[in-house]
């Protein structure tokens, strides 16, 4: 049976869907010999070889995969590496041997909240694709006064870049004045969309949580810069759930360890 080599790869855990595709295009992936190409047929007995190094598949494709929930703190970056030395969340995930963490979705730098990895870099690729409709939760301390108005527009959809960005919903939450707690859920993922999807209403976003990633939530007894692993997920569960569970699934009942960050 053969397989298009960026699904193979991805999968094996060897990094995200994308990073394959971009390392193809770059000409660092062979097969058998030569260049490969995207979209190209390959099986488990075909020499790959990334940089020059065998990619033993069979061997990665038979390892189960894992998936972590990690709360990540303000002041980490979600790149693997920093030419300015900042602290990256990929620090703090368990050692793998042979396989990478491979991140759903980012945080930048100022939002903390969950963040989801695994060594399946298919099913990241699945779960961040838009055709999933996978929900993201947020709690944002909003500066500003919007009112009905304001929350109409976001519901409705405003211009962010050239592209239609809405809020499924807005719940308001603690605080009053000009410092107010809003729960919100979209379904993208597109760079500080939540946090510019507030000032084009007029508004400044002083803090930022994801709480909720499809049917995983955040539990409050879950520290930050600490990570659950879960055992045995059922994939197919989650993907069909598709995050329309406001309810989500909390970490401590999906069944998990505990295990301290770094």
């Amino acid at each position: 049976m053969t397989e298009r080599i960026q699904k193979v790869l991805a999968r094996v855990g060897l990094g995200s869907r994308r990073e394959v595709e971009r390392w193809i295009r770059e000409g660092r992936v062979t097969v058998d010999g030569r260049l490969a190409e995207l979209g190209q047929q390959i099986e488990n007995s075909s020499r790959v070889e990334l940089d020059g190094r065998p990619i033993p598949l069979g061997t990665r494709a038979s390892a189960p995969a894992r998936l972590l929930l990690y709360h990540k703190p303000v002041g980490q970056i979600c790149s693997r590496d920093d030419p300015q030395g900042r602290a990256t969340v990929f620090e703090a995930l368990p050692r793998l041997r042979g396989r990478r963490w491979v991140s759903v979705g980012r945080l930048d730098i100022n939002t903390s909240g969950l963040l989801l990895f695994t060594t399946d870099g298919e099913l990241a690729h699945r779960l961040m694709h838009p055709s999933s409709g996978i929900e993201r939760e947020y709690r944002c301390r909003v500066r500003g006064n919007p009112g009905e108005r304001e929350f109409k527009r976001l519901l409705a959809g405003v211009r962010l870049s050239g592209q239609v960005c809405r809020f499924e919903s807005i719940e308001s939450g603690r605080g009053s004045g000009a410092n107010r707690w809003f729960q919100v859920v979209l379904k993208e993922g597109r760079n500080r969309e939540v946090r510019r999807m507030w000032q084009s209403v007029g508004c400044t976003v002083s803090r930022l949580i994801r709480v909720r990633y499809g049917p995983f939530r955040l539990d409050r007894q879950h520290s930050a810069g600490t990570c659950l692993e879960l055992k045995a997920p059922d994939w197919d569960r989650l993907l069909q759930q598709k995050g329309e569970s406001q309810r989500g699934v909390r970490g401590r009942k999906a069944g998990r360890r505990r295990a301290r960050a770094g």
